[in-house]
C-alpha cells in the first residue's frame, strides 16, 4: 500500500522542538513508519523552500492534516492571513482528514485571531490539548490509531488478544500451565485446579481467540515462544566499562516464555554485581544484600517483558555496566502516561493486558501502578541515585549502581545462606518432606531455622508444594523449582571464579 502522507502545520519558529519531535516518532515507531510518511518544512533543503502560500498543493494532496495552534498566529498575507490558517482551510475544503492540538489551557495570551482559529477549528475535529512534546507524541498515537482502525488497515484487538496464526493448542507445555496454576492458587487463590483442561484454563484467561491460542498464550505458556515471535527473547550483556564496547565479557541471549525471560535475565543480572555480607550479630545466617536491590532488578526487567511492543523486530535488552544497569524495551509509554507520572502515584495502563493478567497471577507483578514508585524507594533505601526513564527510541530504565564498592565485603555465598544451599542440593535427588530434610541434614528435629528457611525458598519461588491446594497437609513434600535450579547453577559458577 502507499503510505499514508501527513502534513504538520504550525508556526514554525514556536513549534520546533514539538514538530522534530514528532517526525522522529511517526519515523522511528514501528507501527507508525509502517502506515505513515511525514512532511516537514524544514526537511526541504533552503534552496528548494517556496512561499508559504504554494505548500498549500502539499496539503491537498495529503491525507491527514496535523495543526498544532499556539498563541502565536504567524505572519500575514494581504489579506491578513497567516500560512497556518491558509492550511487549515485548504485541508478542509480538500476533505482531509484533521487533528487539531493546541498547546496550553490558558487562552488569554493568545494572539485574538489564533483564539478565532481555535474556535473554528472546533467543530467536528479530533481536538486535544497538550503542554510537552511528549504529551503531544501520545495523543497523536492515539488519534493516529483510531484512524488506522477506522479505516481497517489494523485489526482491531491488542497484540497479544490476537491469535497466533502459526500455533496450535499442540505447541503448549502442559507442565508449565499445571505450575502455573499452582503458583496461582496459592498467590491470588486463583480458582482453577491441576486438572482442569487447556481449554478451560485458556478460555478462563481469555487466552484463546476462537479455537487457537492467542500471542498471550504462547509468550505465557509455549513450548517454544520464540518460534513464532522471533524478537521475543532477551539479550543479556555485561560490560567492565561505561560503554558498549567491544569485545563483550559476558553476552546471553535467552528464550522461552515470559515467566522464564523474566528468571533468566534477573539471573543474569545478580550474577554480576557484588554481594554485601553482615554479621551474624542477630542470627546464625549472616544477612546478605545485593549491590542493587533484587526487587529493582526484578521489577524494570519484568516491566520490560510484560509492557514491550512485541511487534517491532528489536528484542528486551538488558546492559550491565560499571556505573549503570540499562534495561531497554521496544516500545513506549502507552497513553496517557507520562515520564512525570511514573514518579507519582498514577494508573496500571499495560500495553498487554492479557500477558500482563498471567504475569499478576503468579506475583510477578501487582497491576497498581506502583512498581516506579517502589523502585524509586527502594533505590533511595539502598542509597543509590533514583531510577531514570526515558522514552525516546524505545522506553529505557536506568538503575545506578553505587559509586564506590570498597566496603562492599564480596564472598561466593549462596542467596540465602549455607543452609538454603544445602535445602536446594539436596532437593535435586526429588521431593522431600520438612521431616526428611531435616533427616538428611543430619538434625535431630525439625528447627526453626530450617523452618524459616522452607518459608523463604517458598516466598523466593526457588521451591514450591507437591500439594499446593493442601499446604498443611502431613504428607505434604516441597521440590525443586526452575528458580531453584537456577540459583545451584550460579552458586556452582560463582565457587569455580
Amino acid at each position: 500500500m502507499n503510505p499514508i502522507r501527513i502534513f504538520i502545520s504550525s508556526v514554525q519558529t514556536e513549534f520546533a522542538q514539538e514538530r522534530e519531535a514528532l517526525r522522529d516518532y511517526l519515523r522511528g515507531d514501528p507501527l507508525m513508519r509502517r502506515f505513515f510518511d511525514v512532511f516537514l518544512f524544514e526537511d526541504v533543503p533552503a534552496s528548494d523552500r517556496r512561499p508559504d502560500s504554494l505548500y498549500l498543493d502539499e496539503v491537498e494532496q495529503s491525507d491527514i492534516y496535523v495543526g498544532l495552534f499556539g498563541d502565536d498566529y504567524g505572519s500575514e498575507d494581504a489579506d491578513g492571513i497567516s500560512p497556518t490558517e491558509r492550511e487549515f482551510d485548504q485541508a478542509t475544503a480538500s476533505s482531509v482528514h484533521r487533528l487539531i492540538f493546541v498547546k496550553g489551557t490558558n487562552d488569554n495570551n493568545r494572539h485574538p485571531k489564533m483564539q478565532a482559529l481555535i474556535h473554528k477549528a472546533q467543530a467536528g475535529l479530533i481536538r486535544k490539548r497538550f503542554n510537552t512534546s511528549e504529551e503531544l507524541v501520545i495523543a497523536l498515537y492515539a488519534a493516529l490509531v483510531e484512524y488506522l482502525d477506522s479505516e481497517d488497515l489494523i485489526r482491531s484487538e491488542p497484540f497479544d488478544a490476537a491469535p497466533c496464526l502459526k500455533a496450535s493448542l499442540d505447541d503448549l507445555d502442559i507442565e508449565q500451565m499445571r505450575r502455573f496454576i499452582r503458583i496461582a492458587r496459592g498467590a491470588r487463590e486463583f480458582p482453577l485446579t491441576e486438572g482442569t483442561s487447556t481449554k478451560e484454563l485458556l478460555g478462563h484467561l481469555n487466552l484463546l481467540n476462537g479455537e487457537r491460542p492467542t500471542n498471550a498464550a504462547v509468550l505465557a505458556f509455549g513450548k517454544a515462544p520464540q518460534q513464532f515471535l522471533i524478537s521475543s527473547e532477551v539479550k543479556c550483556a555485561h560490560f567492565h566499562g561505561t560503554e558498549v564496547a567491544k569485545p563483550i565479557p559476558s553476552y546471553q541471549v535467552y528464550k522461552g516464555t515470559a515467566f522464564q525471560l523474566v528468571d533468566q535475565a534477573v539471573d543474569f543480572v545478580l550474577s554480576k554485581i557484588a554481594l554485601s555480607v553482615g554479621t551474624r550479630a542477630e542470627s546464625t545466617q549472616a544477612p546478605v544484600s545485593y549491590e542493587i536491590p533484587k526487587e529493582v532488578v526484578r521489577e524494570a526487567i519484568v516491566n520490560a517483558v510484560a509492557h514491550r511492543d512485541y511487534t517491532s523486530n528489536a528484542s528486551v535488552q538488558v546492559m550491565l555496566f560499571s556505573d549503570r544497569l540499562e534495561v531497554l524495551n521496544p516500545g513506549r509509554l502507552p497513553p496517557p502516561l507520562t515520564l512525570e507520572q511514573l514518579r507519582d502515584t498514577h494508573p496500571s495502563v499495560p500495553n498487554n493486558r492479557l500477558l500482563a493478567r498471567s504475569l499478576y497471577l503468579t506475583q510477578y507483578i501487582e497491576e497498581m501502578g506502583t512498581g516506579t514508585l517502589d523502585m524509586i524507594r527502594q533505590c533511595g533505601d539502598a542509597g543509590l541515585r533514583e531510577p531514570e526513564f526515558t522514552d525516546s527510541g524505545g522506553f529505557k530504565t536506568t538503575i545506578w549502581r553505587a559509586k564506590s564498592t570498597e566496603q562492599i565485603k564480596v564472598q561466593p555465598v549462596s542467596l540465602r545462606g549455607e543452609l538454603k544451599s544445602r535445602v536446594l542440593n539436596l532437593l535435586t535427588h526429588g521431593p522431600m518432606s520438612r521431616s526428611k530434610l531435616s533427616q538428611q541434614l543430619g538434625h535431630k528435629e525439625i528447627s526453626g531455622q530450617l523452618n524459616k528457611v522452607v518459608r523463604e525458598l517458598l516466598t523466593d519461588k526457588m521451591i514450591e508444594y507437591t500439594l499446593p491446594e493442601k499446604p498443611t497437609s502431613p504428607r505434604q513434600q516441597y521440590r525443586l523449582t526452575d528458580n531453584g535450579r537456577t540459583e545451584l547453577a550460579n552458586l556452582k559458577s560463582r565457587k569455580a571464579d
